[in-house]
């Protein structure tokens, strides 16, 4: 019986012009912004612990290792960190600090001694080496310390 209505459930479906199958860029996945935290916690004294608290992470999703070499992540204000030979492993995450730091597999750092993220509204953009936009993440609020995109 339960066989016979998920058959008529999908004949449906089907039927109605639903696909029960995932979307291309789900099938295929993507390297993409996954979140910005953009009021580090406490006092802004532009500490490295600060600065290494306000970060911007990097998600892939495809089923293979992503070569990020002179692909840039950048603010409104076109503050710009361009990943030097960086391979982000299938199904990993790097995350971006502002601060200092020594790059790992999954923390690489921009090495700057101010803060790049505004506390209350901005725009992360990442591009591929050629300049092609991947993809933007925007918040405006002080509601929040961080946005997921």
């Amino acid at each position: 019986m339960l066989r016979t209505r998920t058959f008529a459930a999908v004949a449906a479906a089907a039927a109605s012009g639903v696909l029960l199958l995932p979307s291309q860029a789900q099938a295929a996945g993507s390297v993409h912004l996954y979140k910005i935290y953009y009021d580090s916690p406490g006092t802004d004294n532009r500490s490295t612990a600060s600065l290494n608290a306000e970060y911007v992470q990097i998600r892939n999703t495809t089923g293979a290792g992503v070569n990020l070499r002179g692909w840039t992540v950048t603010d409104a204000a076109n503050h710009k960190y361009t990943f030097g030979n960086f391979v982000l492993g299938k199904g990993k995450i790097v995350t971006v600090h502002t601060g200092r730091g020594t790059n790992t597999a999954a923390h690489v750092y921009q090495n700057r001694g101010a803060y790049v993220w505004n506390n209350d509204r901005d725009t992360a953009t990442l591009r591929k080496t050629n300049g092609a936009r991947v993809g933007a993440c925007s918040y405006n609020s002080t509601r929040y310390d961080y946005k997921w995109c």
